[in-house]
């Protein structure tokens, strides 16, 4: 029988991402920094990129003392970049690298979880911002790049919530909706092409965004960020070639 599930059953070895060029975004701080660090360690050169710089390096310096290869440090506040930032870091990335195979969109916020109505306008806008249109800038700046990549993978970061809407969650739920559209219009834009978009969604994983959603929650009681790395890995190698515009569940319960 065929395994309907197999990014589940996917085992990470050494040689997963040989010679790829990965970027991942949010990659200071929790799934990021594990997806960083478990890409490296699949044999991929990864590009760091975040807004603080101390905890990028941290990052970095785990992976060489890894004996991976040493990944490269971008710093970029989501919040404030312009357009012409991710121009920049697109030329940057084609000067230094030549080539880009996957890029994991890792960053976002929460914002509060409140009333629709007591949403505020400046809360709102900050979600948005980190959450959906730098998503579109860097995407569109890095598309010509992608493009000359065979099998380059896109990654998007989802949630249940951004599949049916839930009371209170207001703008995440709102950003992760609109993560979920952007992905399936890029998937069909190149369905005849070998790049391929998706997105992944963690599930109830420990991380300081999952406590601050659910402070009563036992967080002993959850998968950790290294528990979910096969569904990351297995969207970023050659083996997932031919998914696209997929939204794939890195848990069942």
């Amino acid at each position: 029988m065929t395994n309907q599930y197999p990014h589940l059953a996917f085992e990470i070895h050494e040689q997963s991402l040989s010679n790829k060029v990965i970027l991942v975004t949010g990659a200071g701080d929790g799934i990021g920094r594990t997806a960083a660090i478990t890409f490296a360690q699949a044999g991929a050169e990864i590009i760091l990129l975040g807004k603080t710089v101390n905890k990028l390096e941290k990052v970095h310096d785990e992976i060489l003392e890894m004996g991976c290869k040493q990944p490269c440090i971008l710093p970029l506040d989501l919040r404030g970049a312009t357009e012409s930032d991710y121009e920049g870091m697109a030329s940057t990335i084609t000067g230094q690298f030549k080539r880009l195979d996957g890029v994991l969109f890792n960053a976002s916020v929460l914002g509060n979880l409140c009333p629709f109505e007591q949403i505020k306008a400046s809360e709102y806008e900050e979600v948005m911002q980190v959450n959906v249109n730098s998503q579109f800038l860097i995407v569109k700046a890095l598309l010509p790049l992608l493009r000359q990549t065979a099998l380059a993978s896109v990654a998007f970061t989802t949630s249940s919530v951004g599949r049916s809407g839930r009371a209170f969650w207001g703008a995440y739920s709102v950003s992760k909706f609109a993560t979920e559209g952007m992905m399936q219009v890029l998937a069909d834009e190149h369905k005849n092409s070998t790049l391929r978009f998706n997105c992944i969604n963690p599930g109830a994983t420990r991380t300081n965004m999952r406590a601050k959603a659910f402070p009563a929650e036992d967080p002993k009681t959850l998968k950790t960020a290294d528990d979910i790395m096969p569904t990351y890995v297995y969207l970023m190698s050659d083996i997932s070639r031919g998914i696209t515009g997929q939204s794939l569940d890195c848990q069942f319960k």
